[in-house]
């Protein structure tokens, strides 16, 4: 089959590579009708994300065709078509019982490398790194599902591949993102980053009943989706102090709650922070570049919220303890537990309150897949949502 393969960074390349077979009972292979880049797979690609190693398969956001079913997989056969959430869980453990699949104790084989990082090991992912188990991800004609019957959910004949791709990652990460913001009627929510995550952020932030939305980005494409297809505000942060913008939006009071919809990656003008990041990268003496969320800590209102959606993956400088202690903020953050969103995501889908396929600008077929990776990451032609079809 063909699939998209890390080589180093920067150099990602569409090979021949062997079928998966199943090799545990709950196991069930799926032919992928459609994949997509998530702005998480950019820091793979930049080598940012330790445990990568030559030749692993890409890809953690993707749906498919069930071809084939372990021995021990009830609830789907051949034929069907499902999307399946990019953490893999057990559905047994500790953690999974408690609804937090992410952190799924059993899904991990590498777990030892994450709790020499990490402390403790989350969850396996797709096409991850080996520091989350070394599975093969979705960028490829076929996927090995394991724990197929927890994870898949089956997609109702009515809606498009496209509408239900997202449940995948971005649909849920961004609605869990603005959840754990605590919303109130009548709530400001700012959310730094207006990529796909951060749009949907803006959506669920909407959905669930937040009076105003403040986007923050530089990219005018983004912003201009952010305000026109979701009505939300927007700074323009190579224009403006964030800071300063939000204060005077917000009668001085701050924004209700903050989204850092960016990660390790974030970029500013004219901050001194932002190159000692970059130089202490240089010297491999931090990992994460925390821009949005220094400004996110700093912007939000006493007493409020502050949502890390964006992912990090080590060590970080300059962290405002000071302002989290002394003005009572609380964080909530977390890979997403996918499993718990599925069905009523679907269900807001399939009654028409979201349709998260708004998100898409360039669909190409998977042979042009590491130019696809480029012009994302340099967000070339307006690029906001990549979406590959094998």
């Amino acid at each position: 089959m063909r699939a998209l393969c890390w080589h180093d960074r920067h150099d990602v390349r569409v090979e021949t590579v062997p079928e998966p077979k199943l090799i545990n009972p709950r196991d069930a292979i799926v032919r992928v009708t459609l994949s997509a880049i998530c702005g998480s797979d950019l820091h793979l690609y930049g080598g940012f994300v330790p445990g990568m190693v030559k030749g692993d398969i890409l890809g953690h956001e993707f749906m498919g065709e069930v071809v084939e079913v372990g021995a021990a997989v009830k609830n789907l056969r051949a034929g069907e078509r499902v999307v399946v959430p990019f953490p893999i869980a057990c559905g047994n453990c500790f953690f999974c019982a408690k609804g937090l699949f992410s952190l799924c104790e059993n899904s991990n084989p590498n777990a030892w490398m994450a709790e020499k990082l990490w402390g403790y090991s989350p969850c396996g992912i797709y096409g991850y790194s080996h520091l989350l188990g070394g599975y093969a991800g979705g960028q490829a004609e076929y996927v090995r599902v394991p724990y197929a019957d927890v994870g898949p959910l089956k997609v109702p004949e009515e809606l498009r591949d496209e509408q239900a791709l997202f449940l995948s990652d971005i649909l849920p990460t961004g609605y869990m993102a603005a959840e754990n913001c605590a919303i109130e009627r009548g709530d400001t929510i700012a959310v730094w980053g207006c990529g796909p995550v951060g749009l949907l952020a803006i959506a669920s932030a909407l959905l669930l009943g937040a009076e105003r939305v403040i986007a923050i980005d530089r990219f005018a494409e983004r912003l201009r989706l952010a305000a026109l297809k979701l009505g939300a505000e927007t700074i323009d942060y190579s224009e403006a102090n964030v800071l300063e913008a939000l204060k005077e939006l917000t009668g001085g009071r701050g924004p209700d709650a903050c989204i850092d919809a960016v990660g390790m990656e974030a970029h500013a003008y004219h901050n001194i922070a932002h190159a000692y990041d970059r130089v202490k990268q240089a010297m491999m003496l931090e990992t994460d570049r925390p821009t949005a969320l220094r400004e996110a800590i700093m912007a939000c209102r006493s007493g409020g919220t502050v949502s890390v959606a964006g992912v990090y993956g080590g060590w970080i400088d300059k962290f405002p303890a000071g302002a989290l202690m002394n003005r009572s903020l609380t964080i909530r953050t977390g890979q997403t537990h996918v499993h718990r969103y599925l069905r009523p995501l679907l269900e807001r889908i399939t009654k028409g309150d979201i349709d998260p396929s708004f998100v898409i600008t360039h669909r190409m077929p998977l042979d042009q897949a590491p130019a696809a990776y480029r012009m994302f990451r340099d967000k070339q032609d307006e690029c906001i949502k990549v979406v590959l079809m094998p």
